[in-house]
């Protein structure tokens, strides 16, 4: 897989599943615009990419605000002068049962997981469009598609995500530009490692594979759908789930 000369924004890039993608992008050849909310993490993951030896900037930015991420793409642009890949892979969860969620765990969620990638879509949508050329990614979840007791708001959040990948994916294509998803399962992060044992146990009963997945499995998949091997591919959702959604 060859992205030289290419350069890659990927949000929520400071840790787990993000981190990993940067990597792997970086690792055939992209040059890696770093974004997160916690801006010295992000640098950490600057570094790792620069030891691959590609150029790659931390920004600090919370992708639901609107203002924010139009700021942070006009500064990527001057720091990079072009921008051939996005990755749309920051997200929260605020778990809790639908009676019992408030409106601001809901709000939240929507705001980063949904807003965020809309936020991001739109603003690289122009550059994108004036160069005729472009892959956008947008990290779903299995949960966007089954749905999940007590995750409402990621799930809605997710089946969103889906949605906007595929308006998203009709509205660019004429412009050559590439529009899917992945949707991850159960992964080893520290989102998942804070669960009690006995709820992993649970989980991986329902996995075929009968393991969760690492972060790389997802950033292999990612880095499919970034480069040459899948020029006629748009509107699609990859399911990288172990097999628990066929």
């Amino acid at each position: 897989m060859d992205l030289k000369e290419k350069v890659a924004i990927v949000t929520g890039a400071a840790r787990g599943i993000g981190r990993e993608i940067a990597l792997e992008l970086a690792g055939c050849g992209a040059d890696v615009a770093v974004v997160d909310i916690k801006a010295e993490l992000a640098g950490e993951t600057v570094a790792l990419v620069e030891e691959l030896g590609r150029k790659a900037l931390a920004y600090g930015c919370n992708v639901a605000d609107s203002g924010e991420v139009s700021a942070t793409v006009e500064t990527i642009l001057n720091d990079f002068t072009k921008i051939d890949i996005l990755v749309n892979n920051a997200g929260i969860t605020r778990d809790n049962l639908l009676m019992r969620m408030t409106d601001e765990e809901w709000d939240d969620v929507l705001a980063v997981n949904l807003k965020g990638a809309f936020n991001f879509t739109r603003a690289v949508a122009r550059p994108m469009m004036k160069q005729r050329s472009g892959r956008i990614v947008n990290v779903a979840s299995i949960v966007g598609i089954t749905g999940n007791a007590g995750q409402a708001n990621y799930s809605a959040s997710k089946a969103g995500v889906i949605a906007l990948t595929k308006t998203a994916a009709q509205e660019l294509a004429p412009r050559g530009i590439n529009v899917n998803a992945a949707a991850p399962g159960f992964i080893e992060t520290e989102m998942t490692n804070v669960l009690p044992e006995n709820v992993k146990s649970k989980i991986i009963t329902r996995i075929p594979f009968g393991k969760m997945g690492k972060p790389s499995d997802v950033a292999g998949v990612v880095l499919f759908l970034c480069g040459p091997l899948s020029d006629y591919v748009t509107g699609h959702t990859v399911v990288v789930a172990g097999g628990m959604a066929m």
